[in-house]
């Protein structure tokens, strides 16, 4: 009977084999392997796909932020305001339209086709005005300011030997602009009066006007108290060195100061200096007069001042001879670098060749 019972086990078996029965259940597990390897491998990919929108996203967000920042300061800049100083505003505002540009003025033509766009050439002597360019246009003046600062100075007869330390309260926190002269440094005040004249150092000029009797707060008032008392009635000051664009005047008004300025020996020599070494105590610092036009042997020139800020452009005014003749030249609110240079020769050359006609 068990021998029986073994051969029929057997053949049941068999018959399931034949059938197929027992083949689902090898083969029900074998996908369910399948499909939870596949899951693993999946997994990274979904999660790469997922991260990559945020980043993008973050990536425009960066952008926008810049750009905000470049109209935020742009704005500022507009309205006359101080810019922030760091590097990438410095050249955001750099690039912002000046004063005389939001006024339209650069629309102004004329006979030479000056770059400057306000523009007045006077007869020292007679007084008679050989062109004029927007010449009543009130703008900001830059650097020029410093030529009031000097007359301040020159007038008050402080000793010009007398030490000044350059301190924290000098340096420019408007602009941000550099200066070779370190806090502690200690020069004279004639020394600080030649390098605010001849290279527009503005840690120089404020020195000027923080060490004058009173503070800076006396020496605004006596800059535009000697304004009026000059005639220029279109002018106001509200620093000694120019870098607040809230410092303005006019071509004709800026002729006068040149005027009077002349008259002064110790600032035709100074501003028309071509180049001054200064000791200060651990080294020799060379400077150069900011306008070329003082080491062209073609000029011949009595006075000069230069400016620059983004509001109010490239500045030049000088007193100079030209043809056998005293002139007073005044450029404001020039777009290049070199354009008041070029825009001085255009003047000067047309006065040699007309100079009968003209005087």
């Amino acid at each position: 009977m068990a021998s029986q019972s073994n051969v029929l086990g057997r053949v049941v078996c068999v018959v399931m084999l034949l059938l197929g029965l027992g083949a689902p259940v090898v083969h029900a597990a074998a996908p369910k392997k399948v499909e939870k390897s596949q899951a693993i491998k999946k997994k990274p990919a979904r999660a790469h796909v997922v991260s990559a929108k945020p980043r993008q996203e973050r990536k425009v967000a960066r952008v926008n932020t810049r750009r905000t920042k470049v109209e935020r300061v742009q704005a500022l800049g507009a309205r006359g305001r101080a810019v922030a100083v760091s590097p990438r505003n410095r050249v955001s505002a750099s690039a912002q339209p000046s004063f005389g540009q939001l006024a339209g003025l650069n629309a102004t033509a004329d006979a030479l086709g000056l770059k400057s766009n306000a523009v007045m050439v006077i007869d020292q002597e007679t007084h008679k005005v050989l062109f004029n360019k927007n010449g009543s246009a009130v703008l900001p003046i830059a650097s020029l300011t410093k030529l009031m600062t000097g007359l301040v100075v020159s007038d008050a007869g402080l000793p010009l030997d007398q030490p000044i330390t350059i301190t924290q309260d000098d340096v420019d926190t408007l602009k941000g602009s550099g200066s070779r002269l370190a806090v502690g440094t200690t020069l004279t005040r004639g020394e600080l009066l030649h390098l605010a004249l001849m290279s527009s150092e503005n840690r120089a000029a404020h020195a000027l006007g923080r060490t004058f009797p009173g503070g800076v707060t006396q020496f605004v008032e006596n800059m535009n108290a000697k304004a009026k008392l000059i005639g220029m009635t279109s002018t106001q000051f509200v620093d000694p060195t120019g870098l607040s664009p809230k410092n303005q005047s006019s071509a004709k008004d800026l002729a006068t100061l040149v005027s009077v300025a002349y008259e002064r020996p110790v600032i035709r020599d100074l501003s028309t200096s071509p180049g001054y070494a200064v000791d200060t105590g651990t080294r020799t610092l060379q400077y150069r007069n900011t306008n070329q036009l003082v080491h062209n042997p073609q000029w011949d020139i009595g006075l000069q001042k230069t400016g620059y800020i983004s509001e109010a452009g490239r500045c030049l005014v000088m007193q100079a001879t030209v043809a056998g003749r005293q002139l007073i030249m005044v450029f404001l609110d020039s777009a290049g670098k070199l354009t008041r240079i070029a825009d001085a020769e255009r003047v000067r050359r047309w006065l040699e060749a007309q100079p009968t006609t003209l005087f």
